[in-house]
């Protein structure tokens, strides 16, 4: 059989036999799905491969013999198939890339190409293609009424979730992907949350991930799952907040059921944050927002801080992002704009810690005065960048008073100040005249930045800022004078 047929011999037969408005072949299309029937009848065998690769990629196979002359499956002495053969990988391939275009989806659908699919996961062992069948089904569901159909069929509903038990990162990945599609089609996301909720694999398969993969990829995209699951369901979240060991089973590479750890979700989030960290700013901002959700119930704060380890572990790793990667002294002002959500989502996870737990060790304030001097920091940067938009405006008749005149501007910079100033005035209130002097000598504090946070935190947290100023006094009289002078409204209040 050739792999792309001859064309038509007339116009009229070219274009009955075209997909819709596409140049593509339907009885070519069909062709392939019917190879595919075919595939499914048979019992597939299991075959290894390498993570790496994508749609149209030959060389996936690690450690399994590839014959290039033979166009057959290879088949194991027992007669079980254990390759996809390349020329059906080539061609399914094209479908892979040709079901962007909603025609051919549409024709796919027509066709039912999600039933052979689901007959495919049932039987095959090859990982390679389970990953392009579910790829082919992630790009159908971007158009709303096959994702609606998709997403109404129970059965391919649950054979889906359990993809996200293999233990194939490529598969893994395209399962995330199309799971996200779906999340992110208001017509349908209730049918996939109630579907998770009540399928309690899900949660220990995912956890699983988070924990254990170092597929940067993967991770962001099963972070990004979880994120919309919990923005969209409060009691999802709660349930897998308080979850522990689930009655279900989760990946296992012999077939055999494999039970898992006991999972809790705090910990797998951070593992997995550690990981995207140095290479994906974006995943990192997902599992930073992960986080931030958690803190909007008292169960989650709980869940982050009444284990101490896990408490100072979560506060280690957020720390260490504020004082050591975002919002560095070398770097630009204009860096507190590309950080924005990502700085939101870490200091309101320690604001919400800071005031639940101050009594840890970890939140003392001997150790966090290199925090205070960051916070301070990404205020100074937002004033840089009120500054400059001042300057860039023509319209703009404001007079430049030094404070970060970005409310208005940028929503998404006002919700950055408003945490970062509130996190401040808790810290600032816990300085004792030890912490102030050490914050003096280290840097962190001088009339510059005291000068920055007072603008800032006035009137609003007027309380906080006398409570530091009197404290500053025992510390540095001259410093303390010269605010006074800056700021009369503390003096008169003094």
């Amino acid at each position: 059989m050739n792999r792309n047929p001859s064309p038509p011999s007339s116009e009229v037969e070219e274009e009955e036999d075209a997909v819709g408005n596409t140049v593509y072949s339907k009885h070519w299309l069909f062709s392939i799905l019917t190879r595919l029937i075919e595939v499914r009848a048979r019992r597939g065998g299991g075959a290894g491969r390498e993570e790496s690769g994508g749609p149209g990629s030959g060389e996936r196979f690690a450690g399994v013999v590839i014959s290039p002359e033979k166009t057959e499956p290879i088949v194991s002495p027992e007669g079980i198939q254990t390759e996809l053969d390349e020329e059906l990988e080539n061609d399914i391939c094209k479908v892979w890339d040709m079901s962007m275009d909603e025609d051919v989806a549409l024709f796919l659908q027509e066709f039912s190409a999600p039933d052979i699919f689901m007959g495919i996961f049932a039987k095959s062992k090859c990982p390679r293609l389970t990953e392009i069948c579910v790829g082919i089904l992630g790009n159908m569901a971007c158009f709303q009424d096959i994702c609606m159909s998709i997403s109404k069929d129970e059965n391919l509903g649950q054979v889906l979730l359990q993809r996200l038990c293999d233990t194939d990162s490529p598969t893994l990945l395209e399962t995330s992907r199309l799971l996200l599609t779906c999340l992110s089609q208001p017509e349908v996301a209730n049918i996939w949350v109630e579907r998770i909720r009540e399928n309690p694999s899900v949660y220990d398969c995912v956890c699983f991930i988070m924990s254990s993969s170092t597929n940067v990829e993967l991770l962001v995209k099963v972070g990004e799952v979880v994120d919309k699951l919990f923005d969209l369901d409060e009691e999802l979240m709660l349930n897998w907040i308080k979850n522990g060991t689930c009655p279900s089973v989760g990946p296992s590479v012999d077939d055999s059921p494999e039970e898992l750890p006991d999972f809790k979700i705090v910990p797998c989030i951070l593992e997995a944050a550690k990981q995207v960290r140095s290479d994906n700013p974006e995943g990192l901002d997902v599992y930073m927002h992960i986080l931030q959700l958690l803190t909007t119930v008292d169960e989650g704060i709980q869940a982050i801080v009444q284990v101490p380890d896990r408490g100072k572990e979560t506060w280690s790793l957020l720390y260490d992002l504020i004082c050591h990667d975002l919002c560095q002294p070398d770097d630009p002002a204009i860096v507190v704009q590309e950080q924005k959500t990502v700085l939101a989502s870490i200091l309101s996870v320690l604001s919400a810690m800071f005031a639940s737990q101050t009594e840890q060790e970890y939140t003392k304030m001997r150790k966090n005065m290199p925090l205070i001097g960051s916070l301070i920091r990404i205020l100074q940067y937002m004033e840089g960048c009120g500054k400059r938009a001042g300057d860039d405006s023509k319209e703009s008749e404001q007079e430049e008073t030094g404070r970060a005149d970005v409310n208005d501007k940028d929503f998404h910079l006002k919700i950055l100040k408003d945490i970062c100033c509130e996190l401040l005035s808790n810290m600032l209130q816990e300085l004792t005249k030890e912490n102030t002097l050490e914050g003096l000598h280290q840097g962190h504090l001088n009339e510059q930045t005291c000068s920055c946070a007072f603008q800032n935190l006035l009137p609003l947290y007027f309380a906080s800022v006398e409570s530091f100023l009197g404290v500053l006094r025992e510390a540095d009289q001259t410093l303390a004078d010269n605010l006074e002078k800056r700021f009369p409204s503390l003096k008169v209040h003094s």
